[in-house]
């Protein structure tokens, strides 16, 4: 198979696995990934999963590679958080929660860090439409929630105001039903502590 026939199958999809690949030719030479990969006509993003590399200026691609390669997973913690502005952290690392071992990987879309969730917590994300691709992607309410909750280091007032939560949003957008409903769900009192001090710091 020439590259141009296969570049025309998979491109509009951004990223492909062998095994769509797969099912789309049969006879496929797996050979060729390794050839085109080497021409910089294809990036792999880890153990059978490919995309096409300009794809990389493409905003939020990375977030859809993050949902791609890990699944089932979705952006959280300091990422969404950032992406919401609700702190000014620079995303260095695209941080998700899955439901699957925790797991790290690096490609040439950037970092790529997975944290275990257990499957009864994997509740609390959106779906948002970035063009053609839909990106899973937690609420801010629960994105505050797996980052306290996974991370228990954020156990006093200075270690969570280290945070620079953004005050606007605490006061004036944060859902304060929504992240109390969720914090029930976790059942979890060590959490619930965390989240004491969270909203003693802001006094809501």
């Amino acid at each position: 198979m020439n590259y141009l026939s296969f570049r025309n199958r998979f491109i509009e999809f951004g990223c492909f696995s062998v095994h769509q690949v797969g099912v789309a030719f049969p006879d496929f030479d797996r050979n060729n990934l390794t050839r085109w990969q080497r021409k910089g006509l294809i990036v792999k993003l880890r153990q059978g999963f490919y995309a096409f590399p300009e794809y990389a200026a493409q905003p939020n691609f990375a977030f859809f590679v993050s949902n791609y390669i890990y699944k089932p997973s979705y952006i959280s913690l300091h990422t969404a958080l950032a992406f919401y502005g609700i702190i000014p952290e620079a995303v260095t690392q695209i941080t998700a929660v899955s439901a699957l071992k925790t797991a790290a990987f690096e490609n040439d879309f950037g970092s790529f860090s997975y944290m275990k969730m257990k499957s009864e917590l994997f509740f609390g994300y959106d779906i948002l439409s970035f063009g053609e691709r839909n990106i899973h992607i937690a609420q801010p309410e629960k994105a505050i929630l797996d980052l306290l909750y996974l991370y228990p280091f954020y156990n006093t007032e200075s270690e969570i105001a280290n945070l620079r939560f953004d005050e606007d949003f605490i006061h004036n957008d944060l859902n304060i039903g929504k992240l109390a409903l969720y914090l029930d769900k976790f059942d979890h009192k060590k959490l619930a502590k965390r989240v004491e001090i969270f909203t003693n710091l802001f006094d809501i």
